[in-house]
């Protein structure tokens, strides 16, 4: 953990967690602070890169994309070149929604999305039958989204 973190930063980043579409005014009395005082520690968190993204999470079965999948990829070679073609195709997938370069019996876990299996075949086809890197993938289908967050425990 960063030691520059007061217990006011780590309430503010808390409290985004949380809901990032938080008022200034809450923010600052959650913390007891000013409002300045508030605004000058968000630009702090935000320009040291301790907050790198705030964004709206959607409920992807009202935009038909009802399916998620795990998919375990084991590439072929793992050369520095053929690491970073992965994970550049990975990143660009709209589809993939989260990429890990892991050890273990997998070199990457995707977590992807799809409308149906339809759907879920032509992105295969796109990230691992049209690689020939792709020595093989393992899929399983969440049968139910139980938790789904990227929040973390400060």
């Amino acid at each position: 953990m960063t030691t520059n973190l007061d217990d006011a930063d780590l309430t503010i980043l808390r409290l985004l967690q949380q809901d990032c579409r938080i008022g200034l005014e809450q923010l600052a009395q959650d913390c007891s602070l000013s409002v300045p005082s508030v605004q000058r520690r968000l630009k702090k968190l935000r320009e040291s890169d301790l907050i790198q993204q705030e964004v709206a999470v959607l409920n992807p079965a009202r935009f038909s994309y009802k399916m998620t999948f795990i998919v375990l990829v084991e590439l072929d070679r793992e050369s520095l070149d053929q690491l970073d073609h992965f994970r550049k195709r990975a990143k660009a997938d709209p589809q993939v929604q989260q990429c890990y370069y892991v050890t273990g019996d997998a070199d990457f876990i995707l977590i992807c999305t799809a409308q149906d299996m339809q759907d879920f075949e032509a992105l295969t086809h796109r990230l691992f039958f049209e690689n020939s890197n792709v020595r093989r993938f393992r899929t399983s289908v969440a049968m139910e989204r139980t938790k789904v967050g990227m929040a973390l425990p400060i």
